[in-house]
């Protein structure tokens, strides 16, 4: 059985969500707290045993390298200091091996993962997307890995989201289920509402085999005029098949402005020196709408 020891993150997106704030900076360099989101995404794939990653970004997206590179200046300037906490903290993010490829057109995440196709060979991989922060016991894509071992296939990382929410994912109709795995008898890439097989959506994580690239090298756009990996997906279960696995874990969608702000709230909680201050920050603030409201 080849081992999965690469990742893809794609890093091309125009981040139109949050503008102005991503005109000249990259959405995936967006802070939650003191860390940026894409920082997240690689942690989470060293913790799950990758070896290798390369990132898929485009035009305007050099911070990202810069981020993962070394800063000799400032590391001396805090060693010199003396704030060691700070300098393990500035260097975690440096000591990674990252190579970088450009997507030079907007294509949509199919085309995205296709670009990667040379630096992943014949050999399965993993790819994380960084709208979707995973916390969980388990790195989640370790435990898309584990899956992969047990059934030699692709495994896609699905959650259950309410009905009125399968519009904005890729959706699994779902066959057979074996505890939290389950086989697929197809996927769909955003079904109009109320036309969704199940609440199962894809969740950005995904371990696929090399044979998906004969599909994305021949995809024609799908959804929203993109070449959709969830096409492609769906045309690899009909070829070798594709299982779906609900991972366990807290997800948070940072690819969208509400949910960016709450996952900011939610992470600063975890900060001991933050916790308090900020929820009686917060706690002000409601009683401020409450009266605001009552006065009105």
């Amino acid at each position: 059985m080849r081992k999965v020891k690469k990742a893809i993150i794609p890093a091309a997106g125009l981040g139109t969500r949050f503008l102005p704030a991503t005109k000249a900076m990259p959405k995936e360099m967006l802070p939650i707290v003191d860390k940026p989101t894409i920082q997240y995404i690689v942690e989470e794939a060293v913790a799950s045993g990758i070896e290798d990653i390369i990132i898929v970004t485009g035009k305007g997206k050099r911070s990202i390298e810069d981020h993962f590179d070394h800063a000799f200046e400032l590391e001396n300037n805090l060693f010199s200091k003396g704030k060691f906490d700070l300098l393990d903290e500035v260097r975690r993010s440096s000591n990674v091996e990252i190579h970088y490829i450009r997507q030079k057109e907007a294509k949509g995440l199919g085309h995205a993962v296709w670009c990667a196709r040379n630096f992943i060979g014949n050999e399965p991989f993993a790819v994380l997307l960084g709208d979707d922060i995973v916390q969980s016991e388990v790195p989640c894509i370790r435990q898309l890995v584990e899956q992969y071992e047990q059934v030699e296939k692709s495994v896609i990382g699905v959650q259950t989201v309410p009905s009125e929410q399968t519009h904005r994912y890729g959706v699994v109709a779902p066959l057979e289920k074996f505890g939290r795995l389950h086989e697929v008898s197809y996927f769909v890439e955003k079904p109009p509402a109320g036309q969704a097989p199940s609440n199962l959506a894809i969740m950005g994580r995904y371990v696929l085999t090399p044979e998906i690239f004969s599909y994305l090298e021949l995809q024609e756009e799908g959804a929203g005029g993109e070449i959709q990996l969830t096409d492609a997906i769906q045309k690899l279960n009909e070829s070798q098949g594709v299982y779906a696995y609900d991972f366990e874990g807290t997800r948070y969608d940072v690819g969208e402005k509400l949910g960016f702000i709450m996952t900011t709230l939610d992470f600063a909680l975890q900060y001991e020196e933050l916790r308090n201050p900020l929820l009686q920050g917060m706690e002000h603030i409601l009683e401020r709408e409450q009266l605001g409201k009552i006065n009105r």
